[in-house]
This record gives structure tokens, C-alpha cells and sequence, in this order.
């Protein structure tokens, strides 16, 4: 086994901040991919990974010189209601790398047997919700929203008991780190407020260390992480993913998109569209993603309270101005985001409006959000371009409205069509990782073949390009192909 160049500051953390434990040991490892570019950043030599040695390491098979195996502690509250002890029930932390960027990086194994927090869970990931996570994260990556990584993916050789019998996988995750607002509330719920401290000390340290420079670290520390996550529900928003389980536990404090469960992309434009399978009412929905980012966000600053003041109505006062912040960042994130989306050159009074309005006319005629914005942008030039987008309305007529309110607000920057198109083409995706090409890939893959899977690893990995060889997956699906529903690993 290689030396890998661990340097591992969570694992100097006191005890009861984690648990140490290995990685099952995968019955007979086969290799489906290795992420090259990643690898690269990091370090490693993706050839090594793709080898015998590489395999044992992904797999778990062997624990690398340097790394300190660790499952991490944490609480949460999922859907409303809180958990005091969750975990890393299938998830173990190997260790961290600098990468050649000089940034700290954790290298986890997802699926990779029981931990002491694994509660009646087997720890074990099946085949589907690792390729789901690999190809979604890594699309993410490349549409250029803050995300965990995924470095490799390996078949473990055994099974994996859900409702029916499923090939068992491990997926290698790369995160700026996994600590989650849910860490922060395990160490509250206990009042280990020294715990709350070492953790944000931790933390400022590691992701926020302008943090420590501040009058007030601690206040520093919740507005960077408010910002953080006002700007990524904005690059949420503006791609039309919807994460689908915005537990506490699942929402880090790094600003990075984590835990791919039950995610899926807006094919038909609706803020109320839910796919999770288990957000029964629609807590999780598109539209409502916002706002349950700044809930959670109240949660962690309760958690900091302590910290923030000896006095608890001073705290008090001192979190709700923070918190405050967070809707008008991530309105000027989206508003922003939303004027590059339609070509315009700056935000002009009326912008809100226009977005707005276009934006309800899509929802009345279920137009594919991915496949509008694309297609925007050949309709800079009216003909014959401009029959493309009204033929995704219901009401051409609606269209035809949309589109002139679009071309009379253009005409107001006076920019050449091309810069606009070109401008428009480098932020609307042409490929997303659509929810019924997912499942085709997990289908064929379940069945041994991973030529699918392959192919749209290549297709996600360059969005904004669209290449003529791969033009059907641009598209929609059909009434039979529709995914209405999507689901947890576990």
C-alpha cells in the first residue's frame, strides 16, 4: 500500500466527538470507476487508484499508513422533529489530505459496514444510491455549485438486503469536511457547551479563519456560514435541484451540497414539486428549499448561543440580526444568478418583475425548467429559433408574451446577440442529471452493465457543451419514462 499524506486534525479532537472503527471488509472488490480529475487534485496518482492496491484502499480493504478511521458524532432534526444521537451510521471518515491547492479535504468511505451509530442499520450502501451519488455530485461540481466530491466508486461483491436483494457498493466521498449544522446540536442537546466551543474553534480554524480576527469570533463565525448557505440554495435554485432531505443532519456547515439521498432535478417548472419518497408533506418541496435553509441555520445559531453572549437575550438579539441577513443574500445571489440566466448585462428596475412573471408562466404551462433556458438563448434571434420555446408551453400565447417582455428588456442593454447567446450558453446547462436517465443507468448497472453509467458520466462532465452525439439527452421524459418518485439509500 502506497503512503498517502494524512494530516488529521478531527480525529486529535476529544473522544466523544467520534468513535474509532474500521471498515467492513469487502467480500471480492471490483473496481467501477475512478474520478482521474479529482484524484489528481488531491494528489493521487489516478492510475495507482485504478490498481490492485487502489481497489484494496477504496474498497476498504486496507487502511493506508496515516489514516485514523473514525465515525463521526452528530444529532439532527429530521423533518421537524429532533434526533439527539445519529452519526456516521454507514459512513467512515479515513482521514484528511491537503490537497495541491493547499486545501483540507476529508476522505470518507460511504457504505462501508456498521458503526457504533449505525443503530438497526446494516452501514452498507446499495449499487443504486452510490451511482446516484457519484454522477449527481460530480455533475454539481461541473454545473459549478459547492458540493462534496466523489473520488471512486467500487462493487463490494456481497448483497445488500432492501426491499429485495441489491448489489452492495462503497462510495469514496472528498468534503471540505463532514461537519454538519446536526454536530453542533449533538454537543447543545447534551449542554457540552465546551464541546459547542472546541467544535466552533474547530471550525473557524479549518473552513472560516478570517472568523478569528473578528471583535466577535462566534459572530463571525454564524454570519459566514449564513452566507455560505444563502449563496448555496442560490446555485441550488438557478440549476432547479432539489435536495430532498434538508435535515440539520444534512446540512453542512462548510457551505458544500452533502448527502445525495432522495435528490432530483425540476424537469417541469413548479416550486411545489417533491420527489422524496418520504417528504409526505412537501416540507422538502423545490420552492420551499429557502426557507428550510434558514430554519436550520436558527438551529445552529441556537446551538451558539453560549457563545455569542453571557447573557441569553443579548445572544438572542445578536443571532436574529445575523439571521436576518440571509434572505436579502440570497436574493441578490438569485436575482443576480437569474439575470445571467436571461442575457441581460445588469439588474434593472423591473427585473424582479420580469423574472417573476416569466417564471409564473412557465408553472402555468409546465415548461421544462432546463430545457427553457437553454433554448432561450437560440431565441435571441426571433426566427425560426423562437418556435422552439413556444412549443414547450401549452399556451403558445403565453410564449409569445414571455418572449417579447424578454426582447424589449434585451433591447435596453443594446448588446450584440452574440455575446448574449454566448453569455446564456455558459450558465443554462444543456445536460443535467435528469431523474429517469439516473434510474436507467441504476437499472442496467443492477444488471451488470455499466455502459450507461458511463456514458453520462461523460455527458454531465461537460453541461454548458452541448455535442450533437448526445442531443437526446437534452431532452425530457416521456410520460413513461417520468420518475415521480425517488428514495433514501437506507
Amino acid at each position: 500500500m502506497t503512503t498517502l499524506d494524512f494530516d488529521n486534525t478531527y480525529a486529535r479532537l476529544p473522544d466523544r466527538f467520534f468513535a474509532r472503527v474500521d471498515p467492513a471488509i469487502a467480500d471480492a472488490p471490483t473496481l467501477i470507476a475512478v474520478n482521474g480529475d479529482l484524484a489528481g487534485e488531491l494528489g493521487f496518482d489516478p492510475g495507482w487508484l485504478a490498481g490492485a492496491e487502489g481497489l484494496d484502499f477504496v474498497s476498504g480493504r486496507v487502511i493506508a499508513s496515516g489514516s485514523e478511521p473514525i465515525a463521526t458524532a452528530y444529532a439532527g432534526h429530521q423533518f421537524g422533529n429532533f434526533v439527539p444521537q445519529l452519526g456516521d451510521g454507514r459512513a467512515i471518515l479515513l482521514g484528511e489530505i491537503i490537497d495541491r491547492q493547499g486545501r483540507r479535504r476529508d476522505i470518507q468511505l460511504k457504505g462501508s459496514g456498521r458503526t457504533p451509530f449505525s443503530r438497526r442499520g446494516d452501514g452498507l450502501a446499495a449499487l443504486g444510491p452510490v451511482l446516484r451519488e457519484y454522477l449527481v455530485s460530480e455533475a454539481m461540481a461541473a454545473l459549478g455549485v459547492p458540493t462534496t466530491r466523489s473520488l471512486a466508486a467500487s462493487l463490494t461483491g456481497g448483497k445488500v438486503q432492501r426491499e429485495r436483494a441489491l448489489p452492495g457498493a462503497v462510495l469514496v466521498r472528498v468534503a471540505a469536511s463532514h461537519i454538519r449544522v446536526g454536530t453542533f446540536q449533538f454537543f447543545a442537546a447534551r449542554q457540552d457547551n465546551e464541546g459547542v466551543r472546541i467544535l466552533a474553534d474547530h471550525v473557524i480554524a479549518r473552513h472560516y479563519p478570517e472568523a478569528a480576527e473578528a471583535d466577535q469570533p462566534y459572530r463571525a463565525l454564524l454570519r459566514a456560514i449564513v452566507a455560505a448557505q444563502a449563496d448555496l440554495i442560490a446555485r441550488w435554485m438557478l440549476v432547479g435541484f432539489i435536495h430532498g432531505v434538508m435535515n440539520t443532519d444534512n446540512m453542512s456547515i462548510a457551505g458544500e451540497t452533502i448527502d445525495y439521498g432522495p435528490c432530483a432535478f425540476l424537469d417541469a417548472y413548479d416550486p411545489a414539486t417533491v420527489f422524496s419518497s418520504i417528504d409526505q408533506h412537501g416540507r422538502y418541496a423545490f420552492g420551499n428549499q429557502p426557507r428550510i435553509a434558514l430554519w436550520d441555520l436558527a438551529r445552529l445559531a441556537e446551538t451558539l448561543l453560549p457563545l455569542l453572549a453571557d447573557d441569553t437575550d443579548e445572544a438572542i438579539a445578536i443571532a436574529e440580526v445575523v439571521l436576518a441577513e440571509f434572505q436579502p443574500i440570497f436574493e441578490k445571489a438569485h436575482g443576480e444568478g437569474m439575470i445571467r440566466k436571461l442575457g441581460l448585462l445588469d439588474r434593472r428596475d423591473g427585473d424582479v418583475e420580469l423574472v417573476r412573471d416569466m417564471l409564473a408562466a412557465m408553472q402555468r404551462n409546465r415548461v421544462d425548467f432546463t430545457l427553457f433556458f437553454r433554448r432561450l438563448s437560440d431565441a435571441v434571434e426571433p426566427a425560426p429559433h423562437e418556435e422552439r420555446v413556444r412549443e414547450l408551453f401549452i399556451d403558445p400565447t403565453e410564449a409569445d408574451q414571455a418572449l417579447g417582455a424578454w426582447r424589449a428588456r434585451l433591447a435596453q442593454d443594446g448588446r450584440a446577440s452574440g455575446a448574449i447567446k454566448s453569455g446564456m450558453d455558459s450558465v443554462n446547462p444543456a445536460y443535467i442529471p435528469r431523474n429517469h436517465r439516473i434510474e436507467a443507468v441504476i437499472q442496467a448497472a443492477e444488471q451488470g452493465d455499466f455502459a450507461p453509467f458511463e456514458e453520462l458520466r461523460e455527458v454531465l462532465a461537460r453541461p454548458f457543451d452541448a455535442r450533437v452525439a448526445f442531443a437526446a439527452y437534452e431532452t425530457p421524459p416521456g410520460e413513461h419514462e417520468r420518475v415521480r418518485a425517488t428514495f433514501c439509500g437506507t
